[in-house]
């Protein structure tokens, strides 16, 4: 009878028992069947059944690890493993292909062990690399461009300090890409100048550059150039009107209009408003062509009669009817003079009283015309305790 040894699988002979063995011996090719069984199948010492098909087996099938590195990932959900398990790569390069996305409450992404190297997120474009890295020796953070840290950096961040470039001799800018306009913000270099423009270009249409000492704005060109101030009930400018070669500063944000004061080069001024001083001093002054402020009071009316002095210095007056009293208002203060002049019309054809506080020339009150002009100059230095009184009389 063919009767072979055998202890595995692969060593059994397929055509054995053959048609003329002896059915006497069939208990020995069972016992050898299952003694290649169990020597094969070592490992199955329990009591459950395998419910594994041949299709889920056969994945296995070129599997070279060990028992150790197949429990390395504890599995616990699809797609997710357990927080014990971490992924770690000792060396080489591991490359995802597709999108990654990291959520959560509070998703977090670190790179780097706190060791004493650089670390890089590294864009690697067709024509130019950049990068977003740690440079660990110079303790920055740097976005630059190529592939080298510490290598042409554009921006840099230490401390309390955000630097743009790194020396070298270059513009550097950053562009504000508009849809109808573009603006700018750079080192213009080669002029050493911080610029605030129009357009992408560094250098061109200049707004305001700074330098040394020096802030200019506008970039000479034949355009008006302006500070306006936009408020919320009204604007005001600062600037050049260029047609006219003068520096205006006004009312609203159009030159030629509302010109509060228009100075040429030579420093001539013109005043196209009024001034306010608020009894404050104006020192050295020369006048020319000059003009007062006339309070027509016109009729008097009789009774009492106020010469404001704050509604000009020269005060026109017509006395009619009846007894009229004069009083003055609003002198300046003490240790300031101040004065008025009277024109009086027809002060004689009434009864006229003065302020007891007048002294006359010559110690009594004019006396006035009854049909015709006198003029009086009254001043006080000492907020109107005392006026001194001059007139002239019946002017012809």
């Amino acid at each position: 009878m063919a009767l072979e040894s055998a202890s595995y699988i692969s060593e059994l002979t397929a055509t054995n028992p053959t048609a003329s063995d002896s059915v006497a011996q069939g208990d020995d090719h069972l016992r050898l069947l299952k003694t290649v069984l169990k020597t094969q199948f070592s490992g199955l010492t329990g009591t459950t059944a395998i419910a594994s098909s041949e299709a889920e087996l056969n994945i296995l099938d070129g599997v070279t690890a060990t028992a150790a590195e197949l429990n390395y990932l504890d599995i616990t959900t699809l797609g997710t493993s357990a927080d014990s398990k971490a992924l770690t790569q000792a060396s080489g390069v591991v490359t995802i292909v597709g999108d990654v996305k990291i959520t959560g409450t509070t998703p977090l992404l670190t790179i780097g062990d706190a060791g004493a190297e650089d670390t890089t997120l590294l864009f690697d474009g067709n024509a130019k690399d950049f990068y977003v890295a740690l440079d660990d020796s110079a303790d920055k953070l740097l976005i630059g461009e190529g592939s080298t840290v510490g290598t042409n950096p554009i921006l840099s961040i230490t401390d309390d300090t955000v630097t743009l470039g790194d020396g070298a001799a270059v513009d550097t800018a950053i562009v504000f890409d508009g849809n109808a306009k573009d603006f700018h913000i750079a080192l213009d270099d080669s002029a050493d100048k911080l610029i605030i423009g129009e357009g992408s270009t560094v250098g061109t249409n200049e707004i305001l550059s700074i330098t040394d000492d020096t802030v200019t704005i506008g970039d000479g060109a034949a355009v008006d150039t302006y500070l306006n101030f936009d408020g919320n009930a009204a604007d005001f400018r600062i600037g050049i009107d260029d047609g006219t070669d003068k520096l205006e500063i006004g009312g609203g944000v159009a030159h030629g209009t509302a010109a509060g004061i228009a100075m040429d080069v030579n420093g001539d001024m013109t005043l196209g408003g009024g001034i306010a001083c608020a009894d404050e001093v104006i020192g050295r002054p020369r006048f020319t062509d000059y003009a007062e402020t006339v309070n027509a009071i016109g009729g008097t009316g009789g009774g009492t009669q106020d010469i404001d002095l704050e509604s000009g210095n020269v005060v026109t007056a017509t006395v009619d009817t009846s007894t009229n009293t004069f009083t003055f208002s609003n002198p300046p203060a003490t240790g300031k003079s101040g004065s008025f002049t009277l024109i009086l019309t027809n002060g004689g054809s009434q009864t006229v009283n003065w302020p007891s506080s007048v002294d006359w020339s010559g110690g009594s009150a004019p006396s006035l015309t009854s049909s015709g002009v006198d003029v009086l100059t009254f001043t006080t230095v000492d907020a109107g305790t005392i006026w001194y009184g001059f007139s002239i009389t019946d002017m012809k």
